[in-house]
């Protein structure tokens, strides 16, 4: 991939065009030498700049105004500020949306998004892809040589809306044709006898709209994924014609968007980069205040959440990431406003860099004083002057320019590995097997059974990586599948929870991993579909039941948690508050030893946790979605020696380790809470921030929302 300097970049979204409407009495020029100023006191090293304003850079069709960028350009090169220059396809401007009508986005068929917001075209429309090519090769050309420049985003946060317009419907069937040949056969995969739709022709496909077939449902989400991942891919191969040697290709990507397949897209581009946003203040908390039922969407809540989207983001590549926003003061809307507590900036920011990490930039510098985002508090207030987060993250840039090249580009330790699966989630947020409580369909049904077990790992201290299903075995793209020997070596324990929507290749795989040695977790719905969403004929978990040495045929849904008991001579320790929640399914035992059942009259019947060994390995199923307590009990059995040496932390304080690209050991300590804490050093280490020694077993003080950035003292 293209280069990325030895350090972690480190600074904000910078729009000086916005300067006029800020202030009308302030030149334009003072404003940005205070602003860049400014901006190099606080060790800032990266400057993203320039894909929000279409209409600034073509102010008409075909007239172009390319040099307002330059002195911002020339100010930030000059101050040793790097620039991440975005093309600005994603909001077009309003003369195109006049002269060609045609280009509005459909949100159902022949129901155009209404003109205001953002997003709101057909990006695969010929009309606006001409445009769009335009504008990207004008500015691209106009700022390549720059030697600001350093690396290219392409459009923003895409896949916001599913299109329905008619060409891209078209297309959808010409993809269908192209992959199942004739009707009769797409009529035999889908089933389509069901309710007499079968087809006679493929005139006969009729829109998503009112669709209530999966199989149907599956291949569109599919299909809309994959014209978000051209649409970036055909960007990136634009910019890579004028991109200077060592300049890298990203997208921002806002990972909770309905049309984006991260993995996939990110083969397209050079590094992975996100938009973790996360609540602060109390969200922060440890031990973690939040509901188990808590629905996590595009910011999070709780620390554990904060984590899984950073390593949602490792994910995407299965390397370092950059983080192309994040929280600078409030987040949101005009009526949530909640800026962090002093420290958790650092926090915040030393958490990802310890999941991979490689630039920290935040949304954005000045808090704007218009516009649907009034209320998203910058780096700088309204005023415009610094004030308690610019003195925050100051203190931070500062750090990282302390740290150097030794944290930049870590990788994560994980104990435990987790299977994720988009089409999965994309099913059950049409189909989902969970209710919400007051009886309606749960949209969010997958994570709800994804993240018990990502959480119970984090409350137990244990690290998570999370791979894509696709990523294991699927040589596309430029990565290359592992052979299940070589997933041993690096997943010692791999959970697969809600893995619904599979392939037979996929479950061959991950049978040949356990039986070469690998702890493999069936985890609820897990193999109950094949590839094209169809439940299995033989009996769950479908061709891994023989090694897993149960079936089950019958399943349940829970209102309310049922309490769950260790089996008698069981090596599962569970404590008495360890429930089940959820859902239930009907495991019945053919060669495998129970772990722990249910305390009720009708599912005590059944257990809650098997075992079996496999080969070199072992296959464990837990037939339930886990609660917390027993979410935690599972991960100390199934990964009881953490890569971290830091035991028997308190409750607050959390301890992520990995490796540099040096081969140094880097541990970085939180307390996520209001009360000092001591913990004890469990190896020689020193501190990266200060420069001293601490020798085992030294007492290490944390202070509220505190942080400590430590490295072996060995190499």
């Amino acid at each position: 991939m293209a280069a990325l300097p030895a350090r972690v970049l480190f600074g904000a979204a910078y729009y000086h065009e916005y300067t006029p409407a800020y202030d009308p009495e302030l030149r334009p020029d003072e404003r940005l030498k205070t602003d860049l100023d400014l901006m190099a006191e606080a060790h800032f090293t990266v400057i993203r700049v320039g894909e929000s304003v279409w209409s600034t850079w073509e102010p008409e069709n075909g007239r172009f105004d390319l040099d307002w960028l330059q002195p911002v350009l020339d100010g930030a090169h000059e101050r040793g500020i790097s620039v991440i220059l975005g093309t600005p396809t994603y909001a077009a401007p309003p003369w195109l949306a006049r002269q060609y009508p045609e280009i509005a986005a459909e949100y159902a068929t022949g129901r155009r998004l209404g003109w205001g917001a953002r997003q709101e075209i057909d990006f695969t429309h010929p009309a606006f892809r001409f445009h769009a090519e335009r504008i990207i090769r004008k500015m691209v050309a106009r700022y390549a040589d720059h030697p600001a420049v350093i690396g290219w985003q392409v459009d923003n946060e895409p896949g916001l809306h599913l299109l329905h317009n008619r060409g891209v419907f078209e297309r959808f069937v010409d993809h269908l044709r192209d992959k199942y040949g004739d009707v009769e056969t797409l009529n035999r995969e889908w089933g389509l006898v069901y309710w007499s739709h079968r087809l006679s022709t493929w005139a006969d496909l009729w829109t998503p709209d009112g669709n209530e077939q999966p199989q149907y449902d599956v291949a569109w989400r599919e299909f809309q994924a994959r014209q978000v991942t051209e649409f970036i891919g055909w960007q990136a191969d634009i910019v890579r014609e004028y991109a200077r040697p060592g300049h890298f290709v990203t997208t921002c990507i806002s990972y909770t968007r309905q049309g984006v397949e991260d993995d996939e897209m990110s083969d397209r581009l050079d590094i992975a980069s996100g938009n973790p946003y996360y609540d602060m203040q109390d969200g922060l908390l440890l031990p973690d205040p939040t509901p188990d039922a808590h629905e996590q969407k595009w910011k999070t809540t709780g620390v554990w959440s904060m984590y899984q989207t950073a390593d949602w983001m490792f994910a995407s590549r299965q390397a370092p990431f950059l983080v192309t926003e994040t929280n600078a003061q409030s987040i949101g809307f005009a009526w949530d406003n909640r800026p962090g507590y002093d420290g958790q900036w650092r926090q915040a920011a030393w958490a990802h860099v310890a999941r991979g990490a490689r630039m920290i930039e935040y949304w954005q510098w000045q808090t704007l004083r218009f516009g649907a985002e009034t209320y998203w508090g910058g780096v700088l207030p309204h005023s415009g002057r610094p004030g308690r987060t610019y003195a925050e993250i100051g203190r931070l840039g500062a750090e990282f320019e302390t740290a150097g090249e030794l944290v930049a580009g870590l990788e994560p330790d994980a104990d435990i590995t987790m299977v994720y699966s988009m089409p999965s989630k994309w099913l059950m947020q049409k189909y989902p097997p969970l209710a919400t409580p007051d009886g309606e369909p749960d949209a969010a049904a997958y994570h709800r059974l994804f993240d018990p077990f990502y959480r119970g790992a984090f409350d137990a201290g244990r690290q998570v990586r999370i791979v894509h299903a696709r990523q294991l075995h699927d040589p596309r793209g430029e990565r290359e599948g592992m052979t299940p020997l070589e997933a041993v070596q690096r997943h010692p324990v791999l959970v697969a929870p809600a893995l619904y929507v599979v392939d037979d290749t996929t479950l061959d795989w991950l049978e040949a991993y356990a039986h070469a040695g690998g702890h493999l977790v069936l985890g609820p719905r897990t193999a109950y579909a094949d590839h094209e969403a169809r439940a299995r004929i033989t009996p769950a978990p479908g061709r891994l039941a023989d090694a897993a040495g149960v079936t089950y045929d019958e399943f349940s849904n829970l209102h309310q948690a049922v309490p769950v008991h260790p089996a008698p001579g069981s090596p599962l320790r569970l404590p008495d508050t360890a429930t089940a929640t959820q859902w239930v399914e009907g495991l019945t035992v053919t060669d495998a030893e129970v772990l722990a059942g249910y305390d009720h009259p009708h599912f005590g019947r059944w257990p809650a946790v098997t075992t079996r060994r496999h080969g070199a390995g072992r296959i464990t199923c837990v037939g339930t979605a886990p609660g917390r307590d027993l979410a935690r009990a599972l991960a100390q059995w199934l990964a009881p020696t953490a890569c971290s040496a830091w035991q028997d932390l308190p409750e607050s304080v959390t301890a992520t380790t990995g490796t540099s690209p040096a081969g140094r050991r880097v541990h970085i300590v939180h307390n996520w809470s209001w009360e000092p804490v001591r913990v004890s050093a469990p190896i020689d280490l020193s501190d990266v921030l200060d420069g001293t020694s601490v020798p085992a077993a030294t007492p290490l003080n944390l202070g509220p929302w505190d942080v400590r950035v430590l490295v072996s003292a060995t190499p």
